[in-house]
């Protein structure tokens, strides 16, 4: 009769090593030990409540206090097992550190140690809870701790190591109690539960497993009250109702009416969730989509997952600023209706394959309209240029047009695919390069308002091909100074915006020489622009010969990497002539010539030598 109202957790405490729930290590290298005779004075045990630290500190007593011990599989059937197994033992001295816990206390179980055992080969000490002791106890207990005498055996058990001294850390062995997993906590339970001839749901026992949160001792007393409330037999029902938790068929339903956008079963059941606590409510709602996770069910991606634990996560936060259980409760399952909504990517591709391959139209395709229409305009430019003896080439204008009206009809997809690249591309690159030629106009301008303004009324983009900016200048004589004293700071910025390896070539003002002439040429009969080519012809020659210094000035700036030094800063942005010394750039490679520079890198053994301007 006795036996039968014991509770689970001391009617089940194990009595060896093997016994022992979760904690395989620690019971190996004690074992181990003891076969072995490696045994230390003092052992510390810390870790969870209910992980077996108490229950592994009688069992290792008891292997050290059996006739044939030490050894790992004590007899049990000897004088010394059975009466430490019935907790009565002479030379085993339990000690609870929380009620004994000052300098007298510790005084005592000095003076015991200096006795000898009555019966066992040693006398040991077990002290619970030892972070309670006081600060004075502690520094009583050191010496002892560090040399006991040799039948002498301590046994310290805490929760809580961190309040430990690390005077009594240094003087003891370790051993760290993990906590209890679930998996081994239902199997426990099951096997109790078949010795006491019980029926059980396996998913009342994994919730009883999750609320006992890796402590055996508390998962076994809440076996125990949930066997008197469920009348001998364990289920979901009864389990949930004792501890106040959701049914998971209810967060079924629940889940359900989210993935169908059913809004007022929602609110329905956000009403009948507000009798249970908010906090609790989120950490059910993890477990259960948990739990999704691992079934692998189909309605519960991975990316939808995600989502839904997002927002418990933030509906965590709220609770940590006292927010309304029930307001965060409807945030939770609102926002999740709202992630419903949001089409997932995989999808998207799978519908933009099935679209492609079904030869449906794309939405795209309207694009290459523009571009076909811009061949015409690309074959079109030459004739222009050539439009001055018009007389002579109307017929023949009248043959190319027929000739290539009839290569359109009879091949429109060459001209589909053939130009996509070659228009678009062009212009994709000359906006970039325009915007990059205006964000260097607005950091010349950051950095000297006259000289930005200088640079923005009188030099001109041209292209960017190459590593290579083309500008041109039209710049009267004020500007000009200007614009050749600050030439090393606009360069600098050139290199930052477009690269370091940027080459600058400037190209003289074409405006005075290309307004004059066309208005010359559109007016008169054929003959009259053969006199406008001459002209043209001839005011082309004058810049060429002007020009051939600057095309072959850059020569030196392609192949050199250096700035220009601050004293003596020529530029080319105004076309400077080749007879300007001040012009030309310091070649790195020369600098490095120099019999100081060669001399300093012998003397310092240089691996790498970087050239850099000041600006």
């Amino acid at each position: 009769m006795n036996e039968s109202s014991e509770v689970l957790a001391r009617k089940y405490r194990p009595d060896s090593f093997d016994e022992l729930i979760g904690q395989e290590t620690i019971s190996q290298t004690l074992s181990l030990a003891l076969d072995s005779n490696r045994l230390s004075h003092a052992y510390l045990f810390s870790g969870l409540r209910g992980s077996g630290k108490t229950s592994t500190a009688r069992i290792f007593a008891k292997a050290l206090i059996c006739e044939q011990g030490p050894i790992s599989k004590p007899c049990g059937v000897c004088e010394h097992c059975i009466m430490a197994k019935e907790g009565r033992h002479i030379d085993i001295i339990e000690m609870d550190a929380a009620s004994s816990r000052k300098i007298d206390d510790i005084r005592d179980l000095i003076e015991h140690t200096k006795y000898k055992p009555a019966s066992g080969q040693y006398k040991i000490f077990i002290i619970d809870e030892v972070h309670m002791l006081t600060k004075e106890a502690f520094n009583a207990l050191l010496k002892t701790l560090e040399e006991p005498p040799q039948y002498v055996k301590f046994i310290l058990a805490t929760t809580d190591p961190l309040k430990l001294p690390a005077t009594i850390l240094s003087r003891t062995q370790h051993f760290r109690f993990k906590r209890i997993s679930n998996i081994n906590v239902v199997h426990h339970l099951q096997h109790i539960l078949q010795l006491e001839n019980i029926s059980y749901e396996d998913a009342a026992l994994e919730i009883l497993a999750r609320s006992g949160s890796g402590s055996l001792r508390d998962t076994l007393t809440l076996l125990d009250q949930a066997i008197i409330y469920s009348k001998n037999h364990v289920d979901i029902q009864t389990v949930t109702d004792m501890l106040g938790l959701v049914d998971p068929e209810f967060l079924e339903t629940l889940f359900s009416a989210i993935f169908n956008n059913n809004r007022e079963a929602v609110l329905g059941y956000i009403q009948e969730l507000e009798e249970y606590e908010a906090e609790m409510v989120v950490d059910e709602l993890i477990a259960f989509l948990k739990e999704r996770l691992y079934a692998q069910d189909s309605r519960y991606s991975i990316l939808l997952l995600e989502r839904f634990f997002r927002i418990l996560s933030d509906a965590k936060l709220l609770f940590s600023i006292n927010a309304d259980g029930s307001f965060v409760l409807s945030m939770i399952f609102f926002k999740m209706l709202e992630a419903l909504k949001v089409k997932e990517i995989d999808k998207m591709i799978e519908s933009l394959e099935a679209q492609i391959s079904s030869g449906a139209p794309m939405p795209h395709t309207a694009t290459p309209v523009p571009l076909r229409h811009a061949v015409p305009s690309t074959s079109q430019t030459p004739p222009e240029q050539s439009a001055a003896p018009e007389p002579k080439t109307a017929q023949n204008s009248r043959q190319e047009q027929s000739d290539v009206q009839p290569q359109q009809a009879t091949a429109p997809e060459t001209f589909e695919s053939a130009p996509k690249p070659a228009v678009q591309e062009p212009v994709i690159s000359d906006a970039r390069e325009r915007a990059m030629f205006e964000q260097l106009i607005k950091k010349i301008e950051d950095r000297s308002i006259d000289l930005g303004r200088c640079f923005k009324e009188q030099i001109a983009f041209v292209s960017y091909k190459e590593n290579i900016l083309t500008w041109e200048s039209c710049a009267d004589d004020a500007c000009k100074q200007q614009l050749k004293h600050g030439y090393s700071v606009i360069k600098q910025f050139v290199r930052e915006i477009f690269g370091f390896e940027t080459k600058i070539k400037a190209q003289k003002c074409s405006n005075p020489a290309s307004q004059t002439p066309p208005e010359q040429s559109t007016a008169p009969e054929p003959t009259i622009p053969q006199n406008s080519r001459q002209e043209q012809n001839d005011v082309q020659q004058q810049p060429q010969q002007e020009t051939a210094p600057e095309e072959f000035e850059p020569a030196p700036q392609v192949s050199s990497m250096t700035e220009e030094s601050e004293v003596g800063t020529g530029s080319c942005v105004t076309n400077c002539s080749e007879s300007d010394q001040s012009t030309r750039e310091f070649d790195g490679q020369a600098i490095l010539n120099e019999p100081m520079i060669q001399k300093a890198t012998e003397l310092f053994e240089a691996t790498k030598i970087t050239i850099q301007n000041k600006v």
